[in-house]
């Protein structure tokens, strides 16, 4: 498997963005199978298409690719904010490679989002652009990298290595069980999803999980029943199998 991009194709694009944009595409869509389906080939789509940049064509799902030389860091930055809201509200928004490579353009880690996990909270809202550029007012965003769960950051490549196709599938088909198109529903989820995770024990106790009222009710300030809503969304968790009921207020995460 070749993990270097072919910079002959970037030959007469003077845009560093464009470039990248090329070079990663070709990669991915030569080398990449699609997460969703294992269908061992992602064709591109025609350019200047809004959003998506490739499509499977067995399962139909399509994908945005972002590409960053060196760490991707905790943010990742996007278009519009309200259009990115939108997109994501109405459950419109694509699955999303990040892909990073190296100075020499080798591909060194390539991660997977699915899109039901985009929520507004992810979401950061930029400043908008000062009266002296030419888009002045325009909003931006970022994608709050950090803030998404383990679970919804699938890896295809880590450190330069394919993780075997099944494995990818599967932990997707996982997580694809807790999808909902309700989107304060899935906020909740996974707020919760990220407390759980951000305890270091393989078991943890609701007492544990009631230390994060406070963060979880500044997510959520129109609520005033965190205590309630936690014992939910671990029900939830439990029937999904992301995590195990041991009886007495403890649980057990399951990997």
């Amino acid at each position: 498997m070749n993990m270097y991009f072919d910079i002959s194709l970037a030959e007469g694009y003077k845009s560093a963005a464009q470039k990248t944009r090329v070079l990663s595409e070709a990669w991915v869509t030569e080398n990449v199978f699609c997460p969703c389906c294992g269908n061992p080939h992602i064709s591109k789509l025609e350019n200047n298409l809004p959003v998506a940049d490739m499509r499977c064509k067995k399962c139909g799902e399509v994908f945005e690719l972002k590409s960053k030389n060196g760490n991707i860091g905790k943010k990742i930055l996007d278009g519009a904010y309200e259009t990115m809201i939108e997109r994501i509200s109405s459950f419109t928004n694509p699955e999303l490679f990040v892909l990073q490579y190296s100075p020499d353009y080798a591909v060194t880690d390539l991660t997977f989002i699915p899109k039901f996990f985009f929520v507004p909270n992810i979401i950061e809202k930029r400043k908008p652009l000062p009266p002296t550029a030419r888009r002045h007012g325009w909003v931006g965003c970022n994608i709050l990298y950090s803030n998404i769960p383990e679970q919804g950051r699938i890896p295809i490549i880590r450190g330069g290595r394919f993780i075997d196709k099944d494995i990818v599938v599967n932990k997707y088909v996982k997580v694809k069980s807790i999808q909902t198109n309700n989107i304060e529903s899935r906020g909740w989820l996974f707020d919760i999803l990220n407390c759980v995770n951000s305890i270091r024990s393989e078991l943890f106790t609701l007492k544990e999980m009631y230390g994060f009222i406070t963060v979880l009710h500044d997510l959520h300030p129109e609520n005033n029943n965190v205590e309630a809503k936690i014992r939910q969304q671990l029900q939830v968790l439990r029937d999904k199998r992301f995590i195990e009921f041991l009886g007495n207020g403890v649980y057990k995460k399951i990997i």
